[in-house]
């Protein structure tokens, strides 16, 4: 028989699971996730459902539409006067957790060590063992002054 996975099956629930229980069962504002208290605006949600009919609905390319890479990397331009280029240095994901699992599956490999800062976020550690790297978690931080140093 097939059994899950002991990292992830282990995981207690998560806090963001939690406050939006929380925020359910008092009938209030979900801010541990960002939940917006409406549906927004219905012309925005009519220009979306019509994109959805007139537009692909399908996967889009590996690396995110061409339109959306074009926008970050222009952003970068207009925002940090950082030139980007859209075809090679820039992915969309379809989330944090997403983006987060790309980077570490891309950077680690089985025994590496990686420091987290705490609080983390609560994908890091389970995603960095099923990677077969060895998380380690840092509390708070140390400032060591210049005068410290002989500087």
């Amino acid at each position: 028989m097939v059994t899950t996975n002991s990292i992830y099956t282990g995981l207690p629930t998560t806090i963001f699971e939690t406050m939006s229980r929380l925020a359910r069962e008092h009938n209030a504002i979900n801010l541990g996730q960002g939940f917006p208290d409406t549906d927004g605006p219905e012309d925005v949600r009519r220009a979306a459902a019509d994109a959805l009919l007139s537009q692909s609905n399908q996967y889009p390319p590996m690396l995110g539409l061409p339109e959306l890479r074009q926008a970050v990397a222009a952003a970068n331009k207009r925002f940090y006067g950082i030139e980007v280029d859209w075809q090679s240095e820039v992915l969309v994901t379809s989330g944090a957790t997403e983006a987060l699992c790309d980077c570490f599956l891309g950077l680690l490999e089985a025994g590496d060590e990686v420091v987290l800062l705490e609080p983390a976020y609560d994908t890091y550690a389970p995603v960095i063992r099923r990677l077969g790297a060895i998380p380690g978690h840092l509390r708070g931080f140390y400032i060591r002054r210049a005068s410290e140093t002989g500087a």
